[in-house]
């Protein structure tokens, strides 16, 4: 056990090799603290609120904000698809849960990689650069980081200039269906440095047929597909191609094409077959993977 005393405030830490935890609340990102694990950070308002901060990447401060969880590929647009639509693939809710931009919060730390997950920080923390780690489902916290099979990041300090965070983006970017048109109307693609993995064969875990849509080296937000469906993020790649729904994940609730087939957390990734990795359809180790946003 550990002692530290900042500010007149007592904080008792029970840490081990490589996690910690913090029983007083007084951060709003994890840029204070020193170890791997698991935290406790506090919002600008005051609510209170567990996490995950990486101490070592790029000289750390990272910020587990959110976690991106397929629930189920043969549910499309089911109960779990959060970061998409709960109602079905419906023109009657177009837009989906619309997650990406409002102030709900769901799921737990420790349980991240088996459900979506999303914590104040996710539009409270002012961040300059996102890190992103795709863990396979179901690994537990502590394994998380060695499990991995990418980890990326920015360093362009890119946020500043698009609301601050993924929820100010998004206002700058509407996931809105037919709000936009591919290519044209796409948002930002951030070039992106990765730690675990490397760009070309990240590229690679997706569908055959769509390497001569991506460029590889990127992160994406907010890009239209030939129907006018909105995708949040293309991880690893930038889209020079229309078919974006076999790369990206996340967006609105309405895929019109082969409807509901397109439609939930990673959309067409299982178009030509589940996990085949043969024409349309991504590698079972990618689609059977979690997605987890962080802050810095």
């Amino acid at each position: 056990m550990h002692w530290l005393e900042q500010e007149d405030n007592v904080e008792f830490n029970l840490f081990n090799r490589t996690t910690l935890f913090v029983c007083c609340f007084k951060y709003s990102t994890c840029l204070q603290y020193f170890l791997n694990g698991h935290y406790y950070l506090k919002s600008k308002t005051g609510i209170i609120y567990e996490t995950y901060c990486d101490m070592t990447t790029d000289g750390g401060g990272w910020t587990l904000v959110a976690s991106v969880h397929e629930n189920n590929m043969h549910g499309k647009c089911t109960v779990g698809d959060r970061w998409t639509s709960q109602q079905g693939c419906s023109s009657v809710f177009p837009d989906g849960d619309g997650n990406w931009v409002n102030k709900v919060t769901f799921g737990n730390v420790e349980g991240a990689t088996g459900d979506d997950y999303k914590n104040p920080g996710y539009y409270d923390i002012q961040a300059q650069d996102l890190s992103v780690w795709h863990v396979p489902n179901l690994v537990l916290m502590e394994n998380w980081k060695k499990s991995a099979i990418a980890r990326y990041h920015t360093n362009s300090k890119f946020f500043p200039r698009y609301g601050g965070n993924l929820h100010g983006l998004f206002q700058h970017f509407p996931l809105k269906y037919k709000g936009g048109v591919c290519k044209t109307d796409n948002g930002p693609s951030i070039p992106i440095v990765f730690e675990k993995g490397d760009a070309k064969n990240f590229k690679e875990m997706y569908g055959p047929e769509t390497y001569g849509e991506t460029e590889p080296g990127y992160v994406t937000f907010r890009v239209f597909n030939f129907e006018q469906a909105a995708l949040a993020i293309c991880s690893g790649v930038k889209m020079i191609g229309c078919n974006s729904e076999h790369v990206c994940f996340g967006g609105t609730g309405f895929f019109p094409e082969g409807s509901p087939k397109q439609c939930g957390e990673i959309a067409g990734w299982d178009w030509s077959g589940y996990g085949t990795h043969d024409r349309w359809s991504a590698t079972k180790t990618i689609t059977e993977s979690t997605v987890l946003l962080f802050y810095r």
